[in-house]
């Protein structure tokens, strides 16, 4: 039995734990297979406060797991199957663990990037392919950018990117976009953006330093072309990480967990989220952080609360 499990180690999931592991409360936190979350694919991160010079997105997230475990947070490895929250304390199946009870879990599993799945994708992440605008753009001052999508997270992106680009070009399957009409009027009177549509992503191709470009087919002509970028941006969404819950907490229609404005609360009592698992508007480092303090603060009352109503029952 443990006072509480937070599933996940990404800034939220381990903000969390240092917290809650101070307050001697003594968090169980179960790393999935990849441990570390979305910055442990990013090379460099250079806007996290307090690293001047940057730091590496692994190294970040090692410092913040150290720092947990400093405090007394207990790490396991394993995968969380399901849980059942019909009654507490609440159970969970664990693959890799097995069986383990608590009186509060905090949800902090993240949202995966959606990729292309096309040859050369997975191999160049961090040298040249990104999902991250605002994480990575920085690195591409006075380059040439291809931006993959038509939704307005594509849109957005493209035009954020022109910032630091000397050129991007929006890429999409179809001719016509699924972004709303606001957002496509400002992508096409920005005189940076450049549009390749019509055409399918077939490889991203790399180049002796770097990425050299993307092939593309041509879905009318058939013909395959390079288009030359010193980087590719894929912009067609996120996937939040919340099939293991069984539809046991309340999520919106893109399956992100919903909280109680201004908390990290779900809908169900002792249930806490935070990070990208509830977060599709900033989904960055210092804000997954913040909302996992909020999580830990908001379980630490929790069980204050059922602690005080054992103690006067």
């Amino acid at each position: 039995m443990r006072k509480t499990i937070i599933i996940g180690t990404g800034p939220a999931g381990l903000t969390a734990a240092i917290y809650l592991a101070r307050a001697n409360l003594e968090p169980l936190v179960i790393e999935g297979w990849q441990p570390g979350g979305q910055l442990t694919t990013t090379t460099e991160v250079e806007n996290f406060p307090g690293f001047p010079e940057g730091i590496l997105g692994s190294e970040l997230m090692s410092n913040m797991r150290k720092q947990a475990q400093r405090f007394g947070a207990e790490f396991k490895t394993g995968s969380v199957s399901s849980i059942d929250f019909s009654k507490r304390p609440y159970t969970l199946q664990v693959e890799g663990i097995g069986e383990l009870q608590a009186e509060s879990v905090i949800i902090s599993t993240g949202a995966s990037a959606k990729y292309l799945g096309i040859p050369g994708e997975q191999d160049n992440i961090g040298r040249g392919v990104s999902t991250c605008a605002t994480c990575d753009g920085f690195f591409f001052r006075g380059k040439k950018i291809l931006v993959v999508g038509g939704g307005d997270s594509a849109m957005e992106e493209a035009g954020f990117l022109t910032r630091f680009a000397s050129e991007v070009t929006l890429v999409h399957r179809r001719e016509e976009l699924r972004a709303s009409k606001i957002m496509q009027d400002r992508a096409r009177a920005n005189e940076k953006i450049s549009w390749s549509l019509n055409v399918t992503p077939l490889e991203m191709v790399p180049g002796e330093v770097g990425l050299k470009g993307m092939l593309v087919r041509d879905n009318v002509t058939g013909e395959e072309k390079l288009l030359e970028a010193d980087g590719v941006f894929v912009a067609i969404g996120h996937t939040p990480n919340t099939g293991f819950l069984g539809g046991q907490i309340t999520t919106d229609e893109q399956g992100y967990i919903v909280v109680e404005p201004g908390t990290a609360r779900t809908n169900i009592p002792g249930v806490f989220a935070c990070g990208d698992v509830q977060d599709k508007n900033y989904r960055q480092a210092i804000t997954a952080a913040g909302s996992g303090c909020m999580a830990a603060l908001d379980c630490e009352r929790f069980l204050e609360e059922l602690s005080h109503d054992a103690v006067h029952a």
